[in-house]
């Protein structure tokens, strides 16, 4: 059975930092990729700009700059670092496990790869 757990949702006040965690089990990662997501009442679905740790290419973007993603050693868990969030990151985040991006309205799609439940983050003024 595939499992996604996310843990480490919240509040936070805007210039703060806040880090979720998803760990993943019953996966074959050869397969599937983990990925972040983020929903805000009345907009769509979309990935969570941020920098993959190591991940260099991607660096001199400011927006994602905020954010960075980092993976465990055994590789089952996938983490989400929030730095100095804005009121506008307030959003349901969501972890997927995929083959590729995701694209669409809404998330979470149970029909394309396998998702945890959402964590709510709420950045205050």
């Amino acid at each position: 059975e595939v499992q996604l757990v996310v843990s480490g949702g919240g509040s936070v006040q805007a210039g703060g930092s806040l880090r979720l965690s998803c760990t993943a089990s019953g996966i074959d990662f050869g397969d599937f990729e983990l990925y972040w997501y983020r929903q805000a009442p009345g907009s769509e679905c979309e990935q969570v700009p941020a920098i993959k740790t190591g991940d260099t290419t991607s660096a001199t973007d400011s927006e994602k700059g905020r954010f960075t993603t980092s993976q465990d050693n055994a590789g089952n868990t996938v983490y989400l670092q929030l730095n100095s969030p804005k009121p506008q990151d307030t959003a349901v985040y969501y972890c997927a496990a995929q083959g590729q991006t995701y694209i669409g309205d809404d998330c979470p799609n149970w029909n394309f790869g396998y998702w945890g439940q959402g964590s709510q983050v709420t950045v205050t003024p």
